[in-house]
Formats: structure tokens, C-alpha cells, sequence
């Protein structure tokens, strides 16, 4: 049986012309990249011309806006904490949405150690962010607002640029976390006023282990970890030069090919979404239009998360889920919580999340699956 990978949010397969390309660059590289010989000069020349592709697709000022990292969560502190501690004589507070991912509301917790006050937002049913109750929570402050591009668990795509013209009439800095987002809509960060973004490599189909924070020309921010000065002695470290390099090829073929692969994933997420919501008692979660082009998220009444992961492995389908078990904790997703679900609600969470090696022949035998799988976990079901 043919396996269906639907957990692409979660880890995405390295695209097959990125490792081709990240196998030219093994020939011949393995100088460091700080060496002024020969050897590190080609090196440090595969990390320059990366940081062109990521800038390009972002269509950031210019490349030195980019500084590469070992990843998002590591990007998200960052940015986060390198705004707040360079600031933190003249602002004491931060800000961010009540479904950020666990990096960013974790970064902003830790500042309360160090005497920075943190608020979030509440989103609404759909996962928006309710920009009137934002505007009610910022003030001059408040020195960073985070909001994410997209939410990977229910696809929602959030206002950023209304968000941004919030954060900036009270002269804060906007951060966006766009790991679910970029490579996949295009994103504008001189149109969307960001002042600080996240990228991950592997969610575009680079390897795992590189990603970048987008800093607007201007912006100062404190580093985070400290050494022999790299990245603009932003990002101390040796770099993960063929990451790197990954990335920036996976950046430049998703600039490219992503009108045309949204407009391929948008036609079997809508096919999977129409199909089981004929499921009886299913609910999509999330924005029904305003939503990631991959992205197809639902829950279900009377059963639980991972049992439908688990069945759905027996198909050979491979999928995610929001419940307790797809963390680390004994708690059901924050996210879903926020959106306003009960407990026994969020708990019953299945994400499906396509991805370039999804066709639409897999759509109906997904959605077979799902109701088979549904039904017969109900049947046993002490609820």
C-alpha cells in the first residue's frame, strides 16, 4: 500500500532540487566560511548568494537584511528577546497573539524575569486576530508585538498589514512568525510593514537545521548567542553552510513555483474539505477561505485526536492532530482553546496538511479513510 503523507506543516520532504544542489555545493565546499583563504572565501560566497534567494522571495530591502539561524524556534527568540533586551531602559512590555507558536509565547514569558510585562490578544472563532482589542492593549510601551503570518494547525492567514499599521501608530516594532507561510503566499515585508520575520528551510522543502530572521534596515537588536561575531555578529556560530545553501535554493524554486503549485493545492484542500465535512457531526476549523493554500484542519465530536492518527496510519496515511498527545503536555492545543473550543472539543483535532508530492487521485481515498475511520472509532467510543 501507498503511503499519504499529510503532515507537511509538521516536516516537509527535502525537494528533490535542493539536494541536488546541496550535493554540487558538498564537491567542492568545506572551508569556513570566516577563513579569508580561499576554501572559506567559496564558502562564505554559497552563504552570500543564499541570503540573495531568501531576501528575493520576501522581497526584502536587501540581503543584508537576512541573518541565518539554526531554525524558527531559535529565529522566533531572537527576534523576540533581541528587540526586547535592546530596548528595555526605554520599554517594558510585549505583546502577542493567544495562538503564536509555543517559541514565541515561551520567549515572551521568559522576559517577566527580567521585569518585561507580557499581554496577548484574543482571535476570534476563525482564528483572526481582533484588531480592535489589540489597539485596546498597546501603548507606547509596548516595544514588540508578535503576530504570526499563518496559523500551521487551523490555516487561518492573519490582517498583517492592518495588524502592523496598529503596532506602528504606537511606535512599537511588529515581528511575524511566517514559518507556515512563506514559500507558500507571497509575502511582501516592505508592503506588510514587518519589521522582524521568521522563515524555516525545511517548511519551504530545504533541509532542516537552517532558517532566517528578516530584520528591517534600522532595527538594532541585542544578540542572543554570543561568540566569534557571525552573521553580522547577530548570530554567533559557525554557519550550516549546505542548510544554508538548501535554503536559498528552496527559496529561489518556491518564488518561482508557488502561484501555480497554491492554485494546484488549493483545488484537492477544497475536495478534501467538502468531503469530510459530509461526515456527520465534522466541523472545519479555522477561516473557511482566508486560509493556507495546503492547509485542511477539522474536528470531530465523540472521539479523539490521536485514535484518528493512529487509524490513519493503518491506512498508510500519515496526518496530525491538535490533542494531548501530539505535545508534550497533558493539554489540548492552545490554539483551538483560543479559538474558543471546549476541551472534549479540541481533543477530537485531525490536521491535514498537503504538499507538492500530493496529487488528486489520493483525495477520495483520503476522505474514505477519514469516514471509515470516524465511524468506526465512534462505534467504540464510551462518549
Amino acid at each position: 500500500m501507498k503511503n499519504i503523507y499529510l503532515d507537511n506543516a509538521s516536516a516537509r520532504p527535502v525537494e528533490p532540487r535542493v539536494s541536488e544542489f546541496i550535493r554540487e555545493c558538498l564537491k567542492d565546499t568545506f572551508g569556513n566560511p570566516s577563513s579569508l583563504h580561499s576554501a572559506g572565501l567559496e564558502a562564505k560566497k554559497i552563504i552570500e548568494e543564499a541570503r540573495v534567494k531568501v531576501a528575493e522571495l520576501i522581497n526584502a530591502e536587501n540581503e543584508n537584511c537576512i541573518i541565518f539561524t539554526s531554525g524558527a524556534t531559535e529565529t522566533n527568540n531572537l527576534a523576540i528577546k533581541g528587540v526586547a533586551f535592546r530596548n528595555k531602559e526605554k520599554k517594558k512590555r510585549v505583546v502577542s497573539s493567544d495562538i503564536e507558536h509555543i517559541s514565541v509565547l515561551n520567549s515572551m514569558k521568559e522576559l517577566l524575569k527580567n521585569g518585561i510585562e507580557f499581554n496577548t490578544v484574543p482571535v476570534n472563532s476563525e482564528g483572526i486576530v481582533d484588531i480592535e482589542k489589540l489597539s485596546n492593549i498597546l501603548n507606547s510601551d509596548v516595544v514588540i508585538t508578535s503576530v504570526m503570518y499563518a496559523n500551521s494547525e487551523i490555516g487561518t492567514i492573519e490582517p498583517v498589514k492592518e495588524i502592523s499599521e496598529t503596532v506602528h501608530k504606537m511606535g512599537g516594532y511588529f515581528h511575524s512568525d511566517a514559518t507556515a507561510a512563506a514559500g507558500h503566499i507571497p509575502i511582501d515585508v516592505q508592503k506588510d510593514g514587518i519589521d522582524l520575520l521568521t522563515l524555516s528551510s525545511n517548511d519551504m522543502y530545504g533541509p532542516q537545521g537552517a532558517g532566517a530572521l528578516y530584520i528591517k534596515p534600522g532595527i538594532k537588536i541585542q544578540p542572543v548567542i554570543l561568540g566569534g561575531g557571525q552573521e553580522k555578529g547577530i548570530r554567533s556560530g559557525t554557519e550550516n553552510i549546505l542548510a544554508i545553501a538548501g535554503m536559498g535554493e528552496a527559496s529561489k524554486i518556491a518564488k518561482k513555483e508557488m502561484d501555480e503549485e497554491a492554485k494546484r493545492l488549493i483545488k484537492m484542500r477544497d475536495e478534501l474539505i467538502d468531503g469530510v465535512l459530509k461526515i456527520e457531526n465534522s466541523y472545519l476549523t479555522g477561516h473557511p477561505t482566508r486560509r493556507l493554500p495546503y492547509q485542511a484542519s477539522f474536528r470531530f465530536n465523540r472521539i479523539e485526536g490521536e485514535s484518528i492518527l493512529l487509524n490513519m496510519d493503518m491506512y498508510g496515511i500519515q496526518i496530525a492532530t491538535g490533542s494531548a498527545c501530539s505535545s508534550k503536555t497533558l493539554e489540548p492545543s492552545h490554539t483551538l482553546l483560543a479559538i474558543g473550543l471546549k476541551h472534549e472539543e479540541a481533543h477530537g483535532s485531525m490536521v491535514l496538511t498537503l504538499g507538492r508530492a500530493n496529487n488528486t487521485e489520493e483525495i477520495p481515498v483520503v476522505v474514505k479513510a477519514v469516514r471509515e475511520t470516524v465511524e468506526r472509532l465512534r462505534k467504540l467510543s464510551p462518549l
